[in-house]
């Protein structure tokens, strides 16, 4: 049953991870606010969310662009949308040599992972103010926890969220709005392709990768606990933990052993 006008806004909410977070806000009775760049795929998940009998606004918008965040945010005061919760799924990787890769590409991913989902944050932040109520999720991913080789930029921005996500949860700690990180590890999205990753030594292990499925119902528990950070898998867990063992130089041999392309070995 829906909420009545209780919103939840999910990026990246048409495949991977943030479908199976939109999904399980669904079921929860949240009417959702999905965004996305291709119109035909937004359509086709609203259809699929529908199901749950909750509300569904769908919002045709490329987050690389700063303009077309605010102008989401715009649109939903238009349409008195205020959500209660936030979840900033989307992001992109982009796989190569720092010397070698796109530096446009890498601007755009960087726009991605970190503008807009600082802008979006800002914005929904400034919208609970005085509400007491609220809560986000932010994706970071355990390439936050190390510096990563072949994947450099990605693991820099998803640094970025983690260290970013838990100062604004201190700044919050008496407002009722909390503040949650989700930590994957690899997981079995079309992420890698994408990031044009299939020849990194990493894909070996892809029958091993967690599913989507599994992270979004971990961090979705944590988001609704208000906890400050949740680690996807154990194996995910004794990657961090070891990682936080390491010097940072033997963390990033580490892990650029893991990401360079198998044809290396």
């Amino acid at each position: 049953m829906s909420k009545n006008n209780e919103y939840a806004l999910v990026t990246g909410a048409t495949s991977g991870i943030g479908f199976e977070l939109a999904k399980l806000l669904a079921n929860d009775g949240y009417n959702l606010v999905i965004v996305g760049r291709n119109q035909e795929t937004l359509n086709k998940t609203a259809e699929e969310l529908k199901s749950y009998g909750v509300k569904i606004s769908i919002f045709n918008k490329n987050l690389f662009y700063q303009d077309d965040v605010y102008s989401l945010y715009a649109e939903l005061k238009v349409n008195n949308i205020s959500p209660s919760i936030l979840i900033n799924d989307a992001g992109q990787g982009f796989y190569g040599k720092f010397q070698q890769t796109d530096l446009n590409r890498e601007i755009d991913i960087i726009n991605l992972n970190i503008t807009s989902v600082v802008i979006l944050t800002k914005l929904f932040l400034k919208d609970r103010a005085g509400k007491g109520l609220g809560k986000v999720l932010n994706l970071a991913s355990i390439a936050s926890t190390a510096p990563g080789p072949w994947h450099s930029v990605y693991h820099g921005t998803k640094a970025f969220i983690l260290s970013w996500s838990e100062a604004i949860r201190e700044e919050l700690k008496d407002s009722g709005i909390t503040i949650t990180a989700l930590l994957p590890g690899p997981t079995s999205t079309d992420f890698f392709n994408k990031a044009l990753m299939n020849d990194s030594n990493i894909m070996e292990d892809w029958e091993n990768f967690s599913s989507a499925e599994e992270v979004a119902k971990d961090g979705y528990k944590a988001m609704m606990n208000g906890d400050d950070k949740i680690i996807s898998g154990l194996k995910n867990k004794l990657t961090v933990a070891m990682s936080n063992l390491s010097t940072e130089s033997m963390a990033a041999h580490r892990m650029g052993e893991m990401q360079k392309p198998s044809q290396e070995d």
